[in-house]
């Protein structure tokens, strides 16, 4: 009986001992998990080389990739390479076919695709076709028809370059020195979207749409993005020229990361890429001008994939170069 008391007395006795041990555990564990919450909510600081694309599906050499494009209704990469072919790879950038001038691609420079899986693939004139043009390919990559853009000022030599959907399903077409043309699907003139630079109107070269529907407009001659709403309405611009870091030369592309945050600008002339945060402020740059991997030789291009990776359309290094963010 009294052996029974005793291990009692020490159960009871040790009982405060155990808690504050359990207690210094978890202090220890949260003082540990603190820097690593910490480091998943710190910003992208840059960019680390994961992979190079440089093949088509039959293995040959792919050559002045112009135009890189993620596809997200059916996850695929497409790039438009030499002005004339159209190369389709799988979400791992495995090649599955090449769409050419015997399936209707025959010169072409920007394209997007709608939530039916619809393509949109801007074109110029061509032995086939000698007008400017818009061709559209339904979920299956069959050609379906042609717009041509009209019923605004210049329409009759208007010649479409970079193409985007805004979240209403309308075009943004860049091409005319008035602006960035907006459009529905049907081709019907909505409205022109015209930056200015001291009361004259921007050149816009490239335009892209994040996923709440602000719209960023880039020009190549200003060395400038600006930044719209989704209703199209002007909010502010961001960018410098120059030469030296965080400027920029003769940008050539725009991408949004909406997940992390940042919006990318490929330079043509400084073979670099600048990210910057969404109020337009300067973050990092990466690239260089050479030929090993992470170098670019004129990077014509860029976008985002399904997973965050910036793929850079490396002109002349005749590859489209693959970058994972740092978290």
């Amino acid at each position: 009986m009294n052996s029974r008391l005793e291990r009692r007395t020490k159960s009871i006795n040790v009982l405060p001992g155990f808690l504050f041990f359990c207690v210094l555990v978890l202090l220890f564990l949260l003082v540990s998990l603190e820097p690593f919450k910490a480091y998943a909510e710190e910003p992208v600081t840059g960019v680390t080389y994961f992979d190079s694309i440089t093949e088509d599906e039959e293995g040959f050499r792919i050559y002045y990739p112009m135009n890189v494009f993620w596809e997200p209704v059916k996850e695929e990469l497409y790039i438009l390479v030499g002005g004339s072919r159209m190369l389709i790879y799988s979400a791992d950038f495995f090649p599955l076919f090449t769409i050419d001038k015997k399936k209707g691609i025959g010169s072409p420079s920007g394209l997007a695709v709608d939530t039916d899986g619809n393509l949109y693939v801007s074109q110029g004139s061509s032995a086939g076709n000698t007008r400017a043009r818009i061709s559209v390919f339904n979920a299956r990559l069959i050609f379906e028809r042609d717009i041509y853009p009209e019923g605004f000022e210049g329409d009759d030599s208007f010649v479409p370059g970079s193409l985007s959907l805004d979240k209403k399903g309308n075009l943004l077409v860049t091409g005319s020195p008035l602006g960035v043309l907006y459009m529905d699907k049907q081709g019907r003139f909505i409205d022109m979207i015209s930056p200015e630079e001291k009361g004259e109107k921007v050149r816009v070269t490239n335009a892209a749409v994040g996923k709440d529907g602000t719209i960023y407009l880039l020009s190549d001659e200003e060395s400038r993005v600006y930044v719209y709403d989704s209703e199209r309405k002007f909010l502010f611009e961001f960018g410098e020229k120059g030469g030296s870091s965080g400027k920029l030369s003769r940008p050539s592309g725009v991408a949004v990361d909406d997940d992390n945050g940042l919006i990318y600008v490929s330079d043509y002339m400084r073979h670099t890429v600048n990210a910057y945060d969404k109020s337009g402020k300067f973050a990092f740059e990466f690239g260089g001008i050479g030929w090993s991997a992470g170098w670019f030789q004129y990077p014509s291009a860029i976008c985002i994939d399904g997973e965050g990776k910036v793929l850079v359309a490396d002109l002349f290094n005749h590859r489209v170069q693959v970058f994972k963010p740092n978290k």
